[in-house]
């Protein structure tokens, strides 16, 4: 049974990014001043092997990884029945207007261009949550 996402509120994340650092300020700025439930995986490879698992409301892929990028990432996950509908927000610093259509025309439902304000994600997160369709 599908359920509209504006039926539910966002709690649970999953967030992959390669980077330590990035994941760190991550986890405390989505779960400390977010309050969300977060699962941090540190591949594409490793989110795949999670994801069912955690079923998260929402997916957070970085872009620039070795191995399987964020674009390989979501269109391994959009294969998945399970996450089709999940929506899927692209981190990266490549901020020019034709890249940031490129991810949404590739199947991201939004991008949230890096360096992210940590106290403002949970926000950010929530805003593109309700303007979900």
């Amino acid at each position: 049974m599908e359920t509209d996402v504006s039926d539910r509120s966002l709690q649970r994340i999953l967030y992959v990014d390669d980077e330590p650092d990035v994941r760190k300020v991550a986890k405390i700025s989505l779960e400390k001043v977010g309050g969300f439930d977060l699962c941090l995986c540190s591949s594409g490879q490793e989110a795949l092997q999670q994801v069912e698992a955690f079923k998260p409301d929402l997916i957070i892929l970085d872009v620039m990884m070795p191995e399987m990028d964020g674009p390989a990432t979501l269109q391994a996950l959009r294969r998945m029945p399970v996450l089709a509908a999940t929506p899927i927000v692209f981190m990266t610093a490549k901020a020019q207007p034709a890249t940031l259509k490129h991810y949404i025309d590739i199947g991201a439902n939004d991008v949230i261009v890096k360096p992210f304000q940590p106290m403002k994600l949970p926000e950010q997160l929530r805003a593109i949550w309700q303007a979900l369709p």
